[in-house]
């Protein structure tokens, strides 16, 4: 086949413009040949599993998916009844950016609270914690979190536990989008397991896409209650791999050693780099805490069109300026001083 695109090309825009780690794609090709059995009952899919109970704890069980969207819609049906609601941040990816797929799809009122960062707290989550048997309200009977949130933002392992108790103590369970979570991991030094098993989170979204993977996703239930109908309701909302031993090979070619955190560590610190540099510019303003991969900026707005048509990102908020620059495990030192060499020789020429 012709490759119909530029391979040195690096851009700025999403960790999911990324390609696979190369290791990952030796795992695909490690897991292809000969027949194995379908729909999860493969080794691989089984080395998957033994894999996530060594980093969430014993009990802890994977469901792989196709999407990070399906991951989500999956978890969080199999946690609540159609007649529950999920407190999230208003710039949670389930409200923002899942074209509404949690409630037309899994059929679940999304209750929002403004955030400056990104993270909810008990504080906030109380706004719209309240209405227990009002049947006319929706029953908060859920609170979801994304780690790292989409304001690039990290949860520390005590303002998870902080939310998971008082999750619990009103009858609620805990989810936690975990699209980034190896980045949140890398951040906050903490165990996979101790971010999220020990500070009591019912069930996670576990991404990989976003790190090194092809494709797929999965949802790891870390409670009876968050496990019981998943294997159903996965079938049902269209999101069961025929050929599961290919996602599944991805994910252990993570975590079988240190590849997701050496990854995430590198994404992270090429983040760290920019938002550094950037922010010794005339001009510029980093706009959100650099905990993870992203850094969020203000730009002057002379030069914002012809820094994207080189370096590509998306904007984040129209009315302030405000720009998002993703990081990846394939960002190099070089690509981060390029964009900084630009911007600065853009800033200077006006």
């Amino acid at each position: 086949m012709t490759t119909l695109h530029d391979a040195a090309a690096h851009t700025f825009a999403s960790d999911n413009y990324a390609g696979a780690h190369p290791a990952v794609i030796q795992a695909l090709a490690d897991a292809n040949g000969g027949h194995v059995a379908s729909y999860g009952a493969d080794p691989y899919t089984r080395r998957f599993s033994e894999l996530v109970e060594q980093h969430f704890g014993a009990g802890a069980t994977v469901h792989p998916v196709l999407t990070g969207t399906g991951a989500n819609v999956v978890a969080l049906q199999s946690l609540i009844p159609r007649w529950g609601a999920v407190i999230c941040a208003s710039s949670a990816h389930i409200y923002t950016d899942e074209g509404g797929a949690p409630e037309r799809l899994g059929g679940l009122k999304l209750l929002t609270v403004p955030t400056p960062d990104g993270k909810l707290t008990p504080e906030l989550v109380a706004l719209q914690a309240y209405g227990w048997g009002d049947q006319q309200r929706p029953q908060p009977l859920a609170v979801s979190i994304t780690e790292s949130t989409e304001l690039g933002t990290v949860y520390t392992a005590d303002e998870i536990r902080a939310l998971a108790d008082q999750a619990h103590a009103h009858g609620m369970v805990l989810h936690v989008d975990g699209a980034r979570i190896f980045n949140a991991a890398a951040s906050t030094g903490a165990s996979l397991g101790d971010l999220i098993r020990a500070t009591g989170v019912d069930s996670m979204s576990f991404g990989g896409t976003k790190n090194g993977l092809v494709l797929g996703e999965s949802v790891v239930a870390l409670t009876p209650r968050a496990a019981e109908g998943l294997t159903y309701i996965r079938k049902m909302d269209a999101q069961l791999a025929s050929k599961m031993r290919f996602v599944s090979a991805q994910f252990v070619a993570l975590l079988e050693g240190d590849l997701w955190l050496e990854s995430a560590t590198h994404a992270n610190a090429m983040a760290t780099r920019l938002a550094g540099a950037l922010s010794r510019l005339p001009g510029v303003t980093v706009t959100q805490r650099v905990e993870a991969n992203g850094v969020f900026v203000v730009l002057p707005l002379p030069i914002v069109e012809q820094i994207r048509a080189v370096h590509h990102f998306y904007d984040w908020n129209r009315a302030t300026g405000e720009v998002r620059l993703m990081c990846s495990f394939d960002t190099t030192a070089a690509h981060v001083d390029a964009l900084v060499a630009d911007v600065a020789a853009a800033i200077a020429a006006l």
